[in-house]
């Protein structure tokens, strides 16, 4: 017997994944109604329902609805720190390999797969980085293989990177060719993807999962864990963290850095 949805929020995502394949009820109730329905009054609407018609009439809308609940915050070299960890305690240890495979998951527009090829390049001269991103937004994935930026992008990428790979046009960041022949994007949900056993050295999934449950998070990280090859490293955000990482066969390798140990 098929269950009958009545609750008006079940609804709206039920519309929503009908009319662009997202699936909100993944993420935290109370976190994601309360900024759909902020999004709802500012445009007067007082009912889920009208809301969820005016996304299916206009497409305008809908592309400012995908860009707030999908998170599009990115920038080039974004938590630096973050950066110089992965240069000189990361990968340092694929040195003198022919290549390097990553993951950029939950890529958004490009910065962080850009940014990886960049750092890649610096830290190790000679291997050959492929990098994959992946996002479930199909503009984003568009945006992320045309590798443009804007200025503000690149507001905390160190002067001599910025001056190597991007070159300035009428006000935007061209990246260089050789970091968009390392990077490559796909469009995939990472809620649904089931990625290759044992496929990468290294995956980053970066302030992506705060606003999933609890579960969906857990199940993520577990994906992602059985996507590394043993010895390989898997990076979350400065605010992230796994529940568990020895049942996924991680170990803490560094600050928000695992390592996968079987």
């Amino acid at each position: 017997m098929s269950t009958v949805i009545t609750d008006e929020y079940e609804l709206f995502c039920a519309g929503v994944t009908r009319l662009c394949g997202i699936d909100l009820a993944q993420y935290k109730r109370a976190q994601m109604e309360r900024r759909i329905r902020s999004f709802a009054d500012r445009r007067g609407l007082t009912k889920l329902k009208e809301y969820l018609v005016l996304l299916g009439k206009d497409k305008e809308e809908l592309d400012a609805f995908l860009d707030r609940v999908t998170i599009n915050i990115s920038q080039l070299w974004r938590n630096p720190e973050q950066w110089d960890l992965l240069a000189r305690k990361v990968l340092p240890e694929f040195a003198g390999r022919a290549r390097l495979r990553a993951w950029s998951a939950g890529s958004s527009y490009g910065a962080e797969a850009y940014t990886l090829a960049g750092v890649c390049s610096d830290a190790l001269p000679g291997v050959r980085a492929d990098i994959l991103g992946t996002d479930i937004d199909r503009r984003m994935v568009d945006r992320a293989r045309a590798g443009i930026f804007s200025v503000d992008d690149a507001r905390d990428v160190p002067r001599t990177q910025r001056l190597r790979w991007f070159a300035e046009r009428d006000g935007e960041l061209h990246a260089d060719a050789k970091l968009k022949a390392a990077c490559r994007f796909e469009v995939g949900d990472l809620l649904t993807m089931r990625p290759a056993s044992r496929a990468y050295d290294l995956v980053l999934c970066r302030n992506t999962v705060i606003y999933f449950t609890l579960e969906v998070k857990d199940a993520l990280h577990a994906r992602l864990a059985e996507a590394l090859v043993p010895g390989g490293y898997f990076m979350v955000g400065s605010t992230e963290r796994i529940s568990e990482p020895a049942q996924l066969g991680l170990e803490i390798a560094h600050p928000f850095v695992y390592r996968r140990v079987a």
